[in-house]
């Protein structure tokens, strides 16, 4: 079975900074993709930083490019790097890992096989 746990959230005022973690337990293929995503109240799923287990190739959505960087220790640890941060930052935050490989760099959440249960970013102006 596999489980991923975030963590890291909290609140933070406009301007700050927050890293958020996420560790993966139980068996996962050693080559995979990790990918940050958020969702906001009454919006959907979006992708926001992918990373490959193998050679650390990353990727970003464009509203984050600069403000948010990746990173991870192997293939069942991730990072997420958060600053400058911005009301419209506000989102429950989830992490996730393919299954079978990282061909693509994809932010789609339609290609990740496991997810996390989220943790909760809040960002006051």
């Amino acid at each position: 079975q596999v489980q991923l746990v975030e963590s890291g959230g909290g609140s933070v005022q406009a301007g700050g900074s927050l890293r958020l973690s996420c560790a993966v337990s139980g068996i996962i293929y050693s080559s995979n993709c990790m990918g940050w995503f958020r969702q906001a109240p009454g919006k959907e799923r979006e992708g926001v930083a992918v990373i490959r287990s193998v050679g650390g190739r990353t990727a970003y959505a464009d509203s984050v490019k600069g403000q948010f960087t990746i990173s991870r220790d192997n293939a069942v640890s991730s990072y997420l790097q958060m600053n400058s941060l911005k009301a419209e930052d506000t989102a429950m935050y989830y992490c996730a890992a393919t299954g079978r490989g990282c061909a693509v760099l994809s932010l789609h959440p339609d290609q990740y096989d496991y997810w996390g249960q989220g943790t909760q970013v809040t960002v006051s102006s």
